[in-house]
């Protein structure tokens, strides 16, 4: 792990603003951020783990917990709810056999809620892994699903 910190500290830096890029870099290989990786990313930045774990929760996409191989993500904002976001989050949970914010037994999908997506006006949202869905109605995101992971 200390290989992956290095090489990502040594591609952005190590003033305060390249911890994002960092944190990200790691989650790319890693998928997670666990509590001895951000006590390294720590050291390395000379910061206190509580800034770093600080910046790592504030974004949805610096998980701090173990995610599935896929990370199904739903905006959540007001915007996405007016437009039928709680229909979409239970086709969806149908469709997977998991309850939001969690993982499916074979550990292929994690369902999360996040932050706005940057399509309010394209409601509701969705992400899969880093593709973009807007205007979803339950149906078109389950076959979004079947889609994208060939299960159709």
């Amino acid at each position: 792990m200390e290989s992956i910190i290095k090489e990502a500290v040594k591609k952005y830096g190590k003033d305060r603003e390249a911890l994002v890029s960092v944190l990200r870099e790691i989650v790319k290989q890693k998928k997670y951020l666990s509590e001895d990786v951000l006590v390294s990313v720590a050291r390395e930045f000379n910061l206190s783990t509580a800034q770093v774990y600080g910046t790592a929760s504030f974004y949805s996409f610096l998980p701090t917990t173990p995610c599935g191989e896929n990370v199904i993500r739903v905006c959540k904002t007001v915007v996405c709810d007016m437009a039928g976001k709680k229909e979409l989050v239970s086709a969806i949970e149908k469709k997977l056999g998991v309850k939001m914010g969690g993982t499916t037994s074979d550990g292929k999908f994690t369902l999360l809620e996040t932050n706005c997506l940057g399509q309010c006006d394209n409601g509701p949202a969705m992400l899969i892994n880093d593709r973009v869905y807007t205007k979803l109605t339950p149906a078109g995101a389950v076959e979004a699903i079947d889609n994208f992971f060939g299960m159709a």
